[in-house]
């Protein structure tokens, strides 16, 4: 093969008998280049490349994980957050966006009552308040949290009613020493509402209070318009409540992990007392009235 001169424009060099190196170059780069980040920011025009759905960013939850898209016909449809998306052509990973505010310093606790800046915790009465459920203990904690603390009551998980005598047995209710408790579904004729009625038979009865919400679960305590819909649904009895709940909100239902994320955004929801329904803000109160009496 005769070769040419090193500088003839494309000819190839007695060093270079076959032309450029290919593996010299980024070969493996998708056609669209590689994916950059991107904050989710209201108003930003993007197409999820699954559904070619294309949309202006109106709203994005950080408890879920998702962004909302609204297309041009003024429909919505909701896509998990991260890769998957083409900002002009350009493939991106949303994000959601980062705000940094400093919140003014509240002049009011989250139940409505006057705020004590930087007053130091009480020294733990004696009495307690049991909460039935993870999820009511933490809305609990959330709204009376402050009150709690300056009153001195402690809050102790209760992880069913079923174990409520043995707590109960443990920790010896009486004089000064009262014991309020909060369960689920506590209505007429149900199991809650007779291991209430035996507990108050009971010689431990003038010490303890047993009150409930009519909720099947304390999400529904939460007002749902505060979450962006008119009522909670009506889940059939064989499926799990919580996960049917996320499923028929259209939110993610996969996992127990969904389901925390959903319980963290319901809970985020909650700014105060002003945010959950009369049915719980109610007993509460009566619970922290009952141990700080006296």
């Amino acid at each position: 093969m005769t070769s040419t001169s090193p500088g003839a424009p494309g000819r190839t060099s007695p060093a270079d008998r076959y032309g450029d190196d290919v593996l010299a170059t980024d070969w493996r780069a998708p056609r669209r280049g590689r994916a950059t980040e991107q904050a989710a920011d209201l108003g930003l025009v993007v197409e999820e490349v699954t559904t070619d759905w294309c949309g202006e960013v109106v709203a994005v939850d950080r408890d879920l994980h998702t962004v909302t898209l609204e297309d041009r016909r003024r429909k919505r449809r909701t896509f998990p957050l991260g890769p998957g998306f083409l900002l002009e052509g350009r493939p991106v990973v949303l994000h959601a966006p980062v705000h940094r505010t400093v919140p003014a310093a509240p002049t009011r606790t989250a139940s409505g009552s006057l705020a004590v800046p930087d007053a130091p915790a009480r020294v733990a009465r004696a009495s307690r308040i049991f909460v039935e459920g993870r999820h009511d203990a933490e809305l609990v904690e959330k709204v009376w949290g402050d009150d709690l603390r300056v009153e001195g009551v402690v809050v102790e998980y209760l992880g069913g009613v079923d174990d409520l005598a043995d707590h109960l047995r443990d920790f010896r209710p009486g004089p000064g020493r009262r014991v309020g408790v909060l369960v689920d579904h506590l209505v007429k004729g149900s199991k809650e509402s007779r291991i209430a009625q035996a507990v108050a038979r009971g010689p431990m009865g003038p010490h303890v209070l047993v009150v409930g919400h009519p909720f099947v679960d304390v999400w529904q305590a939460v007002k749902p318009q505060r979450l962006g819909f008119q009522r909670w649904p009506d889940v059939p009895r064989h499926l799990d409540w919580k996960k049917g709940t996320c499923q028929l909100l259209g939110w993610p239902h996969r996992d127990q992990a969904d389901v925390a994320r959903a319980w963290k955004h319901v809970l985020g929801g909650v700014r105060g007392y002003q945010d959950l329904e009369p049915e719980l803000l109610g007993r509460v109160e009566e619970l922290i009235d009952f141990v700080t009496a006296g």
